[in-house]
């Protein structure tokens, strides 16, 4: 009986990912509101029926996707010293990275998803909230001014990713890093003084 359940579990997860595939490539050849319960079917070599049941509609796997990698952000961030990565965001960048990398090819698609920024919008609020509380959480931090500077930062960097994203990756990672430790620390202006000198 249990290696049945096994099997049948194996089999869930195998089409699953077939599915989460299928939408990763249509997403990266159309807009989503362009692709439909059947292409995606197809591309995941399944029957409509299988398909839908898992899933009611389109949007609902796109929610269970968002979930899934909210799930694995979540834990990156839960570790977080957000103190610390204001000062140096390397660090912080190279665990999100790795989550990133572990399949570029989908999560570019999905940060690139024009007309829906839900997941980078539900990934800025997750880290705002994490970042805010640990903050928060040392006492003698004034909420005002931690809600700016936590908004300033996480945004910035969000806005970062997506650019990095929307150019293909243009730039080394460790680079985008040191940039954005640099605008952190010592201010854009100062950074742009400093490449204008070079």
């Amino acid at each position: 009986m249990e290696g049945m359940e096994k099997r049948a579990d194996r089999r869930v997860l195998r089409t699953k990912k077939a599915i989460y595939n299928a939408f990763a490539k249509l997403l990266s050849e159309k807009e989503l509101d362009e692709i439909t319960m059947t292409e995606i079917a197809e591309t995941a070599n399944i029957n409509r029926k299988t398909l839908y049941n898992y899933y009611s509609g389109l949007y609902q796997l796109v929610d269970e996707v968002e979930d899934m990698l909210l799930d694995a952000f979540d834990e990156a961030v839960y570790e977080a010293d957000f103190r610390a990565v204001i000062r140096e965001p390397s660090g912080f960048f190279g665990k999100i990275t790795e989550i990133l990398m572990r399949d570029p090819d989908f999560y570019g698609s999905l940060f690139r998803m024009s007309g829906n920024a839900s997941l980078s919008n539900k990934l800025t609020e997750l880290f705002k909230a994490r970042a805010r509380q640990a903050i928060l959480s040392r006492g003698g931090q004034d909420e005002l001014v931690t809600d700016v500077v936590v908004d300033y930062a996480v945004s910035g960097m969000m806005a970062v990713y997506r650019s990095w994203f929307a150019s293909g990756r243009r730039q080394p990672i460790d680079e985008l890093s040191e940039l954005v430790h640099r605008i952190c620390v010592y201010g854009a202006l100062s950074v742009l003084d400093r490449e204008s000198e070079t």
